[in-house]
């Protein structure tokens, strides 16, 4: 399977690119990859920012939004499933939320995941947004994959969810900060190695808010092993990737079947 990561980067300048601009760019840099790629991801909130925590209101959109619209007519262009990253999605009867799109190649939305774990702990997406209650697989022609969003990265029970419900491949669309770089790669590591899946990571370039983003897109396989990763600037990370090295690394060590905590509780049976 062949994977293309964007590494997109949002400038601070508000003058030199407006959301729309970026979003036209995005849609152009989806479409350079037909037939290059099978799955294109994106990174997080990428018409603002993960950090720009002012415009999140301001260009919050619906759902079925223009980027929605863009998207979706970029991966029926490119032929690509596409996990569109996130936008700051407006509900109309609830709170913001960061919510991850995922296309199929034919333009039709496969699946949508408002992020659980908001980061900011008292200020920024913590207070702005809502927290999703969902956890979130995709069936792909030759995985399944399940999909989150930037700080999920730090709570392996969200991954070991997305086993249990069948993920072969994690994919994280993530604005993450440069100055924790070092522990964006060693959880991206953790989760495949812990998860025996890959883990597809696409974060985002430049500077959202004053906050420099940490780049480096990471592509890990079920043995933690690094199979590509990019640098600092925006750039589009190539990986091939074989799916079926998830179903022969977790039998040849299947150290998932030796789990004793967290799983689910069987069902009583009432006389």
């Amino acid at each position: 399977m062949r994977a293309s990561l964007i590494q997109v980067a949002v400038n601070d300048d508000k003058t030199a690119e407006t959301v729309n601009a970026r979003r036209d760019r995005v849609s152009s840099l989806v479409r350079e990859e037909a037939g290059a790629a099978d799955l294109v991801v994106l990174p997080e909130l990428w018409t603002t920012g993960a950090f720009a925590y002012e415009l999140f209101s301001t260009e919050a959109e619906p759902l079925e939004g223009p980027t929605y619209e863009a998207m979706a007519k970029a991966a029926r262009d490119a032929g690509v499933w596409l996990h569109a990253g996130s936008i700051p999605e407006r509900d109309p009867e609830g709170p913001l939320y960061n919510t991850s799109l995922v296309f199929s190649p034919d333009g039709e939305l496969a699946a949508a995941y408002r992020k659980i774990h908001r980061f900011g702990f008292d200020k920024g997406e913590a207070v702005l947004m809502g927290a999703g209650e969902e956890l979130v697989t995709v069936r792909l022609p030759e995985t399944v994959a399940g999909v989150t969003t930037c700080y999920d990265l730090r709570f392996p029970e969200l991954y070991r969810g997305l086993v249990d419900r069948g993920a072969q491949t994690l994919l994280v669309s993530a604005g993450w900060p440069e100055r924790r770089r070092s522990h964006w790669t060693l959880l991206a590591q953790a989760r495949a190695v812990e998860n025996q899946a890959f883990v597809l990571a696409c974060g985002s370039a430049g500077t959202h808010a004053g906050v420099p983003q940490a780049g480096h897109s990471i592509v890990v396989d079920p043995w933690g092993e690094v199979l590509g990763e990019a640098g600092a600037g925006e750039e589009v990370l190539r990986v091939e990737f074989d799916p079926a090295k998830v179903d022969r690394t977790r039998n040849q060590f299947p150290a998932l079947k030796d789990r004793q905590l967290g799983l689910p509780t069987p069902a009583r049976r009432l006389s």
